[in-house]
């Protein structure tokens, strides 16, 4: 099928939940998205506070999340958080035996067994509660150079063999998978598995490249999921999900939204450049005199376009959003920047901030 460029950002905004047809709970909304991202940034709030605030509004409060996950309707992985409901499909995953972790793990079976053998008699425990008995260090050129003990829990909670339990405050809280996971959890064979979590990530975007590159944390291809698909005008090959075109039909009413840098309307760049010829780098991490737009400039949605950058920072102290400066990726008329407006004004709102003066 060819979509045309209009066609395709429809899809995929509608796909995201950023349509004026806002969803209401907040589990409903995860599992459609599939996971929200931990970041521990909060020059504005948390992304995965952002990331459901810019679906669900006002009514969401960031304890929401953390009751839904003490209550095990969601379930934290890998700094992402997911509908318990689909917790199988990452049980399933099969890490590679011939890989440095493996390895690793294989020469600290020792320390392996101690490890769980003191959470079964003493979890949930934070990391520092567990003593580290390693054979062999973990060597790395990073920070996690000779941490043992959460190399090893990070580990094992990619082989179901841990999980994650709670926090306090930052600090995880890790238990074994019996005391965090249904008793009754259907786990898929891995290439059933892997099929199903490519149609959900489809499903939460709408649309696709057909061709894409490995990225850290969450990846970005949907292998054979859905319908091959072209976009006039756009190169390469893409991948729609069916049943997203069904908002071509009904047409739902568009909104104004702020974003999350982590949000995965412009997380793969090359798609947010291609569908919405949007340009996006996070530059919390260069030099302040090398930022074009801002530490953590949230992208700018409005109808069916992304629009500028919003280079806004919660100042607590002061009890005030500051905002720097509002860039324009395409010029906005009076309208557009009332409702830009109003949507800086519900953030500070959500907050419990000033607005900008």
């Amino acid at each position: 099928m060819e979509l045309s460029v209009d066609e395709a950002r429809r899809v995929a905004v509608a796909a995201q939940l950023l349509t004026a047809d806002r969803p209401t709970d907040l589990v409903a909304t995860v599992h459609r998205l599939t996971f929200l991202q931990l970041d521990p940034t909060a020059a504005v709030a948390p992304s995965a506070d952002l990331v459901a605030w810019s679906r669900l509004g006002g009514t969401y409060r960031p304890e929401h999340l953390t009751r839904a996950l003490d209550e095990r309707r969601l379930f934290e992985l890998g700094a992402l958080v997911r509908p318990m409901s689909d917790v199988g499909l990452y049980l399933a995953v099969q890490p590679r035996p011939d890989s440095g972790a493996s390895r690793w793990l294989e020469a600290n079976d020792g320390f392996r067994r101690d490890v769980l053998a003191r959470l079964r008699d003493a979890g949930p425990l934070q990391s520092r509660d567990i003593p580290d008995t390693a054979q062999v260090p973990w060597q790395s050129t990073g920070w996690t150079h000779q941490r043992n003990v959460t190399q090893m829990l990070e580990i094992l909670a990619v082989r179901g063999q841990v999980a994650i339990a709670g926090r306090v405050g930052r600090q995880r809280l890790w238990d074994l998978p019996e005391r965090v996971y249904p008793a009754d959890v259907a786990v898929p064979t891995a290439e059933e598995a892997a099929h199903i979590r490519d149609e959900r990530r489809l499903a939460s975007l709408g649309i696709a490249r057909d061709v894409t590159v490995a990225v850290p944390v969450e990846p970005i291809t949907v292998g054979a999921a859905g319908e091959p698909a072209t976009v006039a005008g756009v190169p390469g090959r893409w991948r729609v999900d069916p049943a997203a075109l069904a908002v071509l039909d009904r047409a739902p009413a568009p909104r104004t939204a702020l974003l999350s840098p982590f949000d995965r309307l412009i997380h793969d760049r090359v798609r947010a450049q291609q569908l919405f010829g949007y340009e996006y780098v996070l530059e919390m991490y260069k030099p302040a005199d090398q930022r074009r737009w801002g530490y953590f400039a949230l992208p700018v949605l409005h109808g069916n376009r992304l629009v500028g950058k919003l280079d806004a920072k919660a100042d607590r102290k002061a009890g005030r959003l500051v905002v720097q400066a509002l860039h324009e990726d395409l010029p906005l008329d009076a309208d557009a920047r009332d409702a830009v407006g109003r949507e800086v004004q519900a953030l500070a709102d959500w907050l419990g901030l000033a607005p900008p003066g």
